[in-house]
């Protein structure tokens, strides 16, 4: 089982099943909802179908995809609950080198993933909001052309204003 990342840094986007891949001119999708990147990525290591890792690349692949997912889940979860500290202790922790070792890390990494993910569909998949801080909305493009126009004409006002000398 090779992963390759290399499918997913060209214009195109995996889609359906295996090797399937959408064309580089379909619309972009909306950004990907953590806990279902995450469950996929779970899935792929805990599942019933899923393969052994082949090679200590793989492990690798899968962990650091893994280590991503656990980062994402925590800043959707207060801090400090029980499946986030071991999630995070298991992300801080090294890949070991041997076959058997590093397969059953990789499964442990994926159980407290699989727990951390659980933890945020109970409690909610919001951002923590942070008392004090006001979060700005996105401006929209016309937002973003009106103030260009704003800026330009006020450049405008100021040069037509100067003195000729």
């Amino acid at each position: 089982m090779r992963l390759s990342l290399d499918g997913r840094r060209d214009g195109s986007q995996l889609v359906g099943g295996r090797g399937r891949r959408a064309p580089a001119t379909a619309a972009p999708t909306p950004e990907r909802d953590c806990v279902v990147a995450a469950s996929e990525t779970v899935t792929l290591v805990l599942g019933a179908e899923s393969p052994l890792p082949e090679s200590a690349a793989d492990v690798e692949d899968l962990v650091h995809l893994l280590r991503g997912h656990v980062a994402q889940l925590g800043t959707r979860t207060a801090p400090g609950i029980p499946a986030l500290q071991r999630a995070q202790r298991l992300c801080s922790g090294s890949i070991p080198k041997d076959y058997v070792p590093s397969r059953v890390y990789l499964v442990k990494l994926a159980e407290a993933t699989q727990e951390l993910m659980g933890s945020v569909e109970r409690n909610g998949t919001g951002q923590i909001n942070v008392k004090g801080r006001r979060r700005w909305p996105m401006p929209t493009v016309n937002m973003l052309r009106g103030a260009v126009f704003a800026i330009a004409l006020a450049c405008l006002v100021f040069a037509a204003s100067v003195p000729r000398t």
